[in-house]
């Protein structure tokens, strides 16, 4: 038996500080307002000292609503290596799968919100778009460095709405402000903002290889109804992903 294994499941049921209870998500999380503008400013990130930006990646709905890919830890990843064997294979419908299981990344940034700076620093979460329009911006000797705590810069994000735009999801605009000004007014306050900042990966529940397993099997398990018309279908073959996966691992 594994102690240890024991001992982190075991905190994971009586921590509700790890990134589960709303208020802990709200504390260490910004999420921007539908229909509205925020400043915010983002950060020097002090477990990343040359980028601000953390990539993770995810996996979303397989048993679990968010499950972190330990491909994030350079680990052994039961959910990935299935996908990648499926998508060796030239059948469509693994191919399908495939696409679906891969884990998608998301972005983090430690950012400061304008009007909240008694929050402390807040990572918000933003998709590819946001991520490139950034990067791009970073790039750009015009803007210089934007983290810069005495002459970097602040950055309005818009969010606009589906309903507004008649796409399926809300619209994430960021501009960068012209001007340029200080992290804080006070020095004390500024270095706090650096100090003071969390590591996002550890804001996140970690998963064994066996729990993601286990996880991938529940995902892939056929409901009675679909085992019924599979069973009566003169059609198509039933393919057995369970046995796959236990091929696949042992």
């Amino acid at each position: 038996m594994n102690l240890d294994e024991i001992r982190k499941r075991m905190d994971r049921l009586q921590n509700k500080s790890n990134g589960k209870s709303k208020s802990d998500y709200k504390a260490n999380f910004w999420k921007p307002p539908s229909g509205e503008k925020s400043v915010i400013r983002i950060v020097p990130y002090k477990h990343n000292k040359e980028v601000p930006f953390t990539e993770l990646y995810f996996y979303f709905g397989i048993d679990k609503p968010r499950m972190m890919s330990l491909s994030n830890f350079d680990e052994s990843d039961p959910i990935l290596e299935f996908a990648s064997q499926l998508r060796k294979s030239n059948d469509a419908d693994n191919m399908a799968l495939a696409k679906k299981l891969y884990p998608k990344m998301r972005t983090f940034a430690p950012v400061i919100v304008r009007g909240e700076e008694d929050k402390g620093v807040r990572f918000w979460e933003f998709g590819k778009m946001v991520y490139q329009e950034l990067l791009g911006v970073m790039m750009d000797e015009d803007y210089g460095d934007i983290t810069d705590i005495a002459q970097g810069r602040d950055v309005t994000v818009e969010v606009i709405p589906a309903a507004e735009t008649g796409k399926m999801y809300d619209t994430t605009t960021v501009r960068v402000k012209p001007v340029q000004t200080p992290l804080s007014d006070s020095a004390e306050t500024a270095e706090s903002f650096l100090e003071n900042q969390k590591n996002v990966i550890d804001l996140f529940n970690k998963y064994s290889f066996d729990e993601m397993k286990e996880s991938l099997q529940k995902y892939l398990a056929p409901s009675e109804e679909q085992e019924t018309v599979e069973a009566t279908s003169p059609v198509k073959e039933k393919v057995d992903l369970n046995s796959k996966i236990d091929d696949l691992f042992g």
